[in-house]
């Protein structure tokens, strides 16, 4: 099938990358989605052309995530056009401004100064004004309501206008249809001196509605992607060494397998790569989450997205920017956020049935009046009363208000969530997964017994290790300042990467570093060995030091019948050793695209799972879990790729945020009992006519006001360790790695 002009056939081509044989996908912004009806009718419309694979809404980032078959891109951008769904490709290159927050803000501002002021207006006729009084009133509050009713329902005008136009419906229509019914009825009542008017009952019904439109926008606009994040991490570019020794800098996507690339120290590997010359330490943690820094020399594989700490070296290309290893991840964190974004919210799930149900209850109370009394304005006022009574406000607040209370109650503990879905997903969860480094332990390594350690050792190898940033070096420092030990630094001093640090003292050589460089006859592997001309004289050995309260974490989720276990890329021995006494099942030498695996496993299995994970290689996992969480400390990866971020240096909010998910979960359908039993009472009484608009507005605030009431419940409650005098969860303090 051929693009027409308005598909941009040959940029969506441009655009698109390959998602498989004969596949391509391309990324598409529709900034009109709103709800979960506005998701899957996307996604029928896209999987219904006949080139399209598959179509996957993210409502949280309003993008649709098409693949599809072929040479020439399908009709995306017409087909949705023609549906009401303005859209355009998404370029992850700009930061897209968030207009809707705005005008929904602008437009809440107004309705409330609009209805704060008819309603005073209102008392006057309430208090028995005389008929020329009552008429001005009347008057001056229809001054104040066209205009604001303009302004502000145009939000819901404008989404109704589009689903009627397009034969569908959706819950603005029955707002919209009942706001213009009681503004033209009122009107129509000003113009013949009638004694009531209910411009303040369809201004109030628009600020409340906004109220919770709002705060709902705002719950979801905290979802981000990580993908950009992500995308950071890539090189622009490298210097490529020519056949006839020029260099020239090529940009990435410019660079081709078997080019030969000049690597210097601080710089990311631009594209997989095999190393030809040179010795240098790596920073891995990207592909395989291990923080401490990898030797890296002439054979060696290299990934890209890695970054080179020390030394330079010569590189020889193995695969393009697009079939790299950065590339891959980039792809997984996709597929993953498209598949989490298939989460239907309650508020979503509640509200399919909301408007069909009202439409027929209006339109039968209407018609019945109409065919027992033959009065037209008596039968349109009962039926805008029925319409008015039954206005989602409570159904709109019913969720969101409990959302803002459980993440302002987070947030005291120390926890920060990002979208009021994720509090619904982690209710859910049965089952959590750890990563090791950073997640279970801080990712710093320390020095084992340190007090075991001579003192004129300690302070040597102190001395020669505080002019490096190695992490190990680093540990040695800190061991030495603990001790209070001076530290003089060497006159001559080297360090050589990927093996140590060399120093003259008094005309001796002394080195810190690996076993086979630093000792004239090695005999232990494991360790950093400080010799003198080749003697032994000191080990050390180095330990990552779990997070406070990880045991009583464990223990907590155990107590709330929820499993664990540790999935980690770090090896065999270093796992183990973390596993064994927190008494957790544990798989290591995991891949990124094996992490992806092993949760997409465990949810066809039925389980429920929270990632929670530090490092950059966790991203996909945790765009893949049910629900995701990260320390503050991670990298930005993995901060934007999970739901919440804990502040603090304790694993305690792992189980706090759960036990908070689930009493806002019971909260929440709580409000909706309450909205559904306000409408079973209320509905009734008004299509018997015994409910005036006026009055039908008042039990629709008071609904709404019990079911904010509801939800603050939650936010007076303190967190666990706010509770616990002393306990270390309590401290908030700024993490480490906040200023990665």
């Amino acid at each position: 099938m051929p693009t027409g002009p308005s598909d941009l056939g040959d940029d969506l081509l441009l655009a698109s990358r390959i998602a498989g044989p004969g596949l391509r996908q391309n990324e598409l912004s529709v900034p009109t989605i709103h709800c979960g009806g506005c998701v899957q009718r996307i996604e029928r419309l896209l999987g219904g052309l006949p080139e399209v694979e598959r179509a996957r809404v993210n409502l949280s980032t309003k993008r649709v995530a098409v693949t599809w078959r072929g040479d020439v891109p399908p009709p995306l951008i017409s087909t949705l056009t023609e549906a009401g769904f303005a859209a355009h490709i998404h370029d992850f290159a700009v930061e897209e401004k968030d207009g809707v927050l705005r005008e929904l803000v602008r437009a809440l501002a107004v309705a409330g100064f609009a209805s704060g002021n008819i309603m005073m207006l209102s008392v006057a006729v309430w208090s028995g004004a005389d008929p020329a009084s009552r008429d001005t009133f009347h008057w001056l509050s229809a001054a104040i309501a066209l205009p604001s009713l303009a302004y502000c329902g145009r939000i819901f005008f404008r989404s109704a206008w589009q689903a009627l136009r397009h034969g569908r419906t959706n819950m603005d229509v029955p707002i919209s249809i009942g706001v213009l019914l009681a503004f033209g009825l009122s009107f129509y009542d000003t113009l013949h001196h009638g004694a009531h008017a209910y411009f303040d009952a369809a201004i109030s019904l628009l600020f409340f509605l906004l109220v919770g439109r709002t705060l709902d926008h705002l719950m979801r606009e905290r979802a981000r992607t990580a993908v950009k994040g992500l995308a950071r991490l890539a090189a622009r570019g490298a210097t490529v060494l020519r056949a006839d020794g020029s260099q020239r800098y090529v940009p990435v996507a410019d660079i081709r397998p078997g080019m030969t690339i000049l690597l210097g120290s601080g710089d990311r590997v631009p594209v997989d790569a095999r190393v030809l010359a040179g010795q240098s330490e790596l920073d891995v943690s990207l592909a395989s989450g291990e923080s401490l820094p990898q030797p890296a020399g002439v054979g060696d594989r290299l990934q890209a997205g890695t970054l080179n700490l020390t030394g330079a070296l010569t590189l020889q290309a193995t695969a393009a920017a697009q079939d790299s290893f950065l590339a891959e991840m980039t792809r997984l964190m996709e597929t993953a956020e498209a598949g989490r974004s298939a989460y239907r919210r309650i508020a979503d799930r509640a509200a399919r049935l909301y408007a069909p149900v009202v439409h027929l209850t209006a339109l039968l109370t209407f018609g019945g009046w109409l065919l027992v009394t033959d009065d037209l304005h008596l039968a349109v006022t009962v039926a805008i009363a029925v319409l008015i009574i039954t206005c989602p406000c409570a159904l709109g607040l019913a969720v969101p208000m409990v959302h803002v209370a459980a993440a302002r109650r987070l947030f005291k503990g120390g926890i920060m969530v990002k979208d009021g879905g994720a509090l619904e997903r982690l209710a859910e969860v049965d089952h959590v997964v750890f990563d090791k480094t950073g997640t279970l332990t801080k990712g710093v390594p320390g020095l084992a017994d340190p007090d075991a350690v001579a003192p004129d050792l300690l302070a040597i190898a102190a001395a020669m290790a505080s002019c490096s940033r190695h992490p190990y070096s680093q540990a040695i420092v800190a061991a030495a300042w603990a001790r209070g030990l001076p530290l003089t630094a060497p006159e001559e001093l080297r360090e050589h990467p990927g093996t140590g640090l060399e120093a003259r003292i008094d005309g001796r050589l002394w080195r810190l570093g690996r076993s086979d460089w630093a000792l004239s006859e090695p005999s232990l592997r494991d360790g950093v060995m400080l010799s003198e001309n080749g003697r032994l004289l000191g080990r050390f050995c180095f330990e990552e030091e779990l997070r406070p309260q990880a045991r009583e974490a464990v223990a907590a989720l155990e107590a709330m019948g929820i499993s664990s276990e540790i999935l980690s890329g770090d090896h065999e021995g270093a796992v183990r050793r973390l596993a064994l006494p927190l008494g957790l099942p544990y798989r290591a030498d995991v891949s990124p695209v094996a992490k992806v695996d092993a949760i997409s496993s465990l949810a066809r299995a039925g389980r429920k799972v929270l990632m929670v994970g530090d490092g950059l290689n966790d991203g996909p996992a945790l765009a893949a879990a049910h629900v995701s969480m990260a320390p503050a400390s991670a990298a930005d990866v993995g901060r934007s790729a999970a739901d919440l971020v804990f502040l603090h240096d304790t694993l305690g909010a792992v189980p706090e945020a759960i036990d908070i998910a689930r009493k806002a979960r019971d909260l929440v359908r709580q409000n909706l009992i309450l909205a559904i039993g306000y409408n079973a009472l209320a509905v009734p009484i008004a299509i018997l006519g015994q409910v005036t608009p006026l009055v039908a507005a008042i039990a629709m605030s008071l609904s709404s006001i019990v079911v904010v009431g509801n939800a603050l419940r939650l936010g007076r409650g303190r967190s666990q360790r706010a509770a616990s005098k002393g306990d270390k969860l309590g401290t908030m303090q700024p993490a480490a790695g906040m200023a990665r």
